[in-house]
């Protein structure tokens, strides 16, 4: 069986299979379309919906990235399964997550800014220490909203509970996960009101497109933070921007924008009490080799496959 691997990613896979890497900047070569799995890693979508026309032989589509959005947007034929790359990501996202959101309750952001200026910001320590901001300052007792309670979510909750935070979830269904107490979409408006820190999770999809509009905003907390690394395109920016101008959100962090790279003229980046990181809550997928090497010998004993997301 021929498999394509990227060349973004070392990867050592076992059993009897011919593994070809490509450059997954351009067009694969002729020789090479007879490929049966494609894996998908860093790739642009013009190359893949290039893929999607010349590989007729396709049997899988195996994305590495924890969403397969671009994947299932690039027009592979519908008897094609599209499987993610779901649990390779839960602990380098978990921690990137965590580190944005004490980065926003500390409000590193701001010590940096006097750090570049070289002034020991003597105001901090008043703001984060007196009776009516501390509990803005910290973890202990604040209460944490994660919507979109997956795998990774599963991972980043237990370490904000040892921090001493309060952890709910929202999600399509309710329930209990993890040892979390899990709310439906429905129910958001009155878990937002009590929620100190929002943070998203959330896959891009036509249902969660804007979802975090002004509605979500001004159901939140007066004050309250939002921290988002799921999807750029969950987010309405200019409503993220009228928020943190208001003042009715404190603080936001970002790892992901609608557009990705960021343009240097977006309104973003003069965004106030923002923080941004340019995508790299994941980069690491931890497991791809073993994840490839299960869904092959799935895919050639006629098994149900892991992580498939389409058709």
């Amino acid at each position: 069986m021929k498999i394509l691997i990227p060349d973004t990613l070392d990867l050592s896979l076992a059993g009897d299979v011919d593994a070809v890497v490509y450059d997954v900047r351009s067009e694969i070569p002729v020789e090479h379309r007879d490929a049966e799995v494609l894996v998908v890693w860093h790739n642009a979508g013009a190359q893949l919906e290039q893929a999607a026309r010349d590989l007729p032989r396709l049997r899988l589509v195996q994305a590495l990235a924890a969403g397969a959005d671009v994947v299932l947007r690039s027009g592979f034929a519908a008897d094609v399964p599209i499987c993610s790359g779901r649990s390779l990501h839960d602990g380098p996202v978990a921690e990137h997550a965590l580190a944005l959101i004490l980065a926003a309750v500390r409000r590193l952001d701001g010590l940096r800014d006097a750090q570049d200026e070289r002034r020991w910001d003597a105001e901090y320590n008043d703001l984060q220490s007196a009776s009516s901001t501390r509990a803005q300052y910290t973890l202990a007792g604040a209460r944490v909203t994660i919507w979109g309670f997956g795998s990774i979510a599963a991972t980043l909750a237990p370490v904000l509970r040892m921090l001493g935070a309060e952890v709910q979830g929202i999600a399509r269904s309710a329930g209990t996960r993890a040892g979390f107490t899990v709310h439906t979409d429905a129910d958001a408006a009155h878990v937002l009101a009590e929620t100190d820190v929002l943070v998203s999770l959330v896959p891009a999809t036509p249902e969660t497109d804007a979802l975090f509009d002004t509605h979500v905003f001004d159901a939140l907390k007066h004050g309250a933070a939002f921290v988002n690394v799921g999807r750029g395109a969950t987010v309405d920016e200019p409503a993220l921007i009228a928020a943190l101008e208001s003042g009715r959100l404190r603080v936001a962090a970002l790892d992901v924008t609608r557009v990705e790279p960021l343009p240097a003229g977006d309104p973003l980046w003069e965004a106030p009490n923002l923080i941004l990181t340019p995508h790299v809550a994941g980069n690491r997928p931890i497991g791809a080799s073993a994840l490839i090497d299960d869904n092959v010998a799935r895919l050639t004993a006629g098994e149900e496959l892991l992580n498939r997301v389409g058709p």
